[in-house]
Parts: C-alpha cells; structure tokens; sequence
C-alpha cells in the first residue's frame, strides 16, 4: 500500500509539475501570439531592471536607464549602447563557459555591448541622445545628492506613488559620461526631457512653479517656456515625427477631494500615477485634445512613425491595475487596439527615427522573476 500511495504521489506530483513548466515556458517567451506588429524581435538585456530606452538621430544607439543589485548598479543610472546588426534570439550577451575557457570572444555583430555614461552617484532618468549623436541629455540628482535617494515607504503612504525627486536636473554630457553643461538650475523638479525630430527643442516636465507641468527650451538650455497649464501632473511627453505636435500623459484631479490629495502628496513630492489620460496639442501646448477616457493608468505615449496614432501603455483592462500593454489608437480618440500580450508589463515604446524599428521594455522571458529588459523589433504597421 505505501510503495503503491508512494507512486501514485509521485505520478501526480510529477504531472503537476510538467503541468506547470509546459504553462512557464508557454508563458517565458519574447513574442506572444497576436502580436501581429511586431516582427524579429529581439531581447536586448538581460537581467535586472531596464527601463526608458531611446534611439539616438541616426537610428544605431540606445540610451537607456538601468538598476542591477547583482552588478552593483543599486540605482537607476544611464547606459549607452551600439545596437546590434544582428542578434539571435533571446541568447543573453555574455560570452558561453566554453567560449571563456578557450578564449573565443563574443561576435560584436551580434552582442548589444553598452556602458555606464552616467556619473554613478544619485539616481537618474530620461535619457536623450543629442542630434549630434556625440552627446545626450538626462536628468540626475547627483549635484544634490550623491547617495541614491529613497523610494517610497509603502507601509506609510498604504497606496502607489511615485516619488518627485526635488534635486533632479537635467545637463548634457557626452559618450564618455563627461558631463558637459547643467541645463535647468530652478529649485524642484526638472526631468523627462525629450527632444524635437527636428533637432531644435527639449521638452521637459518641471515642478518650479508649484505644479508639475511641461515645458520647452533651446537645446542649451535658454528660452524657457511653460507650455501646459492645468492642475495635474503633466509628463512623458513626445513630439510628433514632424515636429509639429506633442503627446503627453496626465492626471486632471476635477473634484475636491482628489485635487486636496493631488496637492497634498505633491507636497510631500509624491504623486499617485494611477489615473492617467493621454492628451495631444500642438507643440507650442495651443489645440490640447483629451485622446484617451480609459480611466486607471495610461501613460508613456507616443506617436507612431506616420504620426496618424500614438502608442501608448495601459491597465485599464485590468480593474486591480496589472498587468499593463501597448495599444493603439487614433488621434480622434477612435480604433482602440491592443497590440502587446505580456501578462506582466509592456511600456516605454519608442520609434526609431527612420520609423522601421520599435522598442519597448517588458517582463517578458524573465524566467519568473521581475526583471524588465529593452526588447527591440521590426514595425510592422
């Protein structure tokens, strides 16, 4: 009776757990069925927390921001990258045991080599290759405040917030990490800089005057100007291929008590990120369209390479707000598409500038764990 109890148990617990590999793997994968407009794609990092990566002007080099406790990197700093003229899929760039022993090095045609290009100290955002593509633009704390700062204790505030570092600015360095000239000295906020196709504008997000609202300058960091005006965190924001229009997301507290929490956490330089629309002007801020009413989190848009939709990332088929996906959708407001199916977290899409290249952060292929990697794929429109 034991040996036959002792079988039949090990029968089972050996179906359950092919049961649960086959429905792991099914899962771990880097593109999903029905994802119809992405092609080739391909897993860029490996490990760790990868977020926010852009193409530089020439459509060759990343910029991206990076946290990885196993390597040392204990806060988020900015890394700069070749991309790879080509590249298997989902083989993590590091050399094999094998290759090691014998002393066979990695093909560089194939490895997405990057390195740290900001100053290691404090943390940083929003990184931007300049037209130049010598030198790029992100924001730091580093002046202020060299430790890396602290995250929301979420025990205290009982609710998801995202921190407002008052010591970010934003400066230009160049490829090397130099940093070549700090672009914003106002007290506050000042970070998610991202430049005009155009080569000519940075729009920027920045709290100096008591709310958290877009702006424009000069690539040195002269003629500023507030471009958007209402109550309400106004960030993430994009130019149209052209040039001529700008994509944002933000909050628009209507009633009393969401415009006192709103004020009260932004006191305490916090904001609540989980009702968020997308929203469309003209890039001087004139003409602003409301383009999404999905309610929960909607955010990191941006146009697509025609400039006819934005892409964009969302919950808000998820009433418990997870997991987030890309969609589609007109500049009316029409043709709701989704287009990503990671059941975790898919976001940060950006263009490449000659608009056949997307790429995107997500938990995909992370093997179970809560890594976010930079894919990158062919646009299929």
């Amino acid at each position: 009776f034991m040996k036959t109890t002792n079988r039949k148990f090990t029968i089972i617990f050996v179906a359950i757990i092919s049961c649960f590999n086959y429905k792991l793997l099914a899962q771990d994968t880097i593109q999903f069925e029905g994802e119809k407009h992405f092609a080739n794609v391909q897993q860029l990092t490996f490990g760790g927390d990868n977020a926010e990566a852009y193409f530089s002007f020439d459509n060759k080099y990343i910029t991206f921001q990076r946290t990885n406790k196993n390597e040392g990197v204990d806060c988020d700093q900015i890394f700069f990258g070749k991309l790879p003229t080509a590249m298997p899929n989902a083989i993590a760039p590091k050399q094999s045991f094998f290759a090691k022993l014998f002393g066979k090095k990695s093909n560089s045609n194939s490895t997405f080599n990057y390195k740290l290009v900001s100053t290691g100290q404090g943390r940083t955002t929003c990184a931007y290759p300049m037209p130049s593509g010598n030198s790029f633009v992100y924001a730091s704390t580093h002046v202020q405040n060299k430790a890396c700062p602290a995250v929301p204790d979420r025990n205290v505030f009982k609710k998801y917030v995202w921190p407002i570092y008052k010591e970010f600015d934003i400066f230009e360095a160049d490829n090397k990490g130099t940093i070549l000239k700090q672009l914003t000295t106002e007290p506050g906020y000042d970070a998610e800089a991202v430049l005009s196709p155009k080569g000519d504008k940075i729009i920027f997000t920045s709290m100096r005057n008591g709310d958290l609202d877009l702006y424009t300058m000069n690539l040195d960091g002269t003629e500023v100007k507030q471009i958007t005006f209402e109550l309400g965190y106004d960030g993430g924001a994009w130019f149209s291929p052209d040039g001529s229009k700008i994509v944002w997301r933000a909050s628009r507290p209507k009633t009393d008590d969401e415009i006192k929490e709103y004020k009260d956490l932004l006191a305490q330089d916090l904001v609540m990120p989980t009702n968020m629309e997308v929203f469309v002007a003209d890039a001087d801020g004139s003409n602003v369209q409301q383009i999404t009413n999905l309610k929960q989190a909607n955010w990191a848009p941006n146009f697509t390479p025609d400039g006819k939709q934005i892409i964009f990332a969302s919950n808000h088929e998820h009433k418990r707000g997870f997991p987030f996906n890309l969609y589609l959708i007109n500049l009316d407001g029409s043709g709701l598409e989704k287009i990503s199916r990671d059941g975790g977290f898919d976001a940060f899409p950006a263009f490449s500038p000659d608009g056949k290249k997307l790429i995107f952060c997500s938990n995909r292929n992370n093997k179970g764990t809560r890594d976010t990697n930079v894919f990158i794929c062919d646009w299929i429109k």
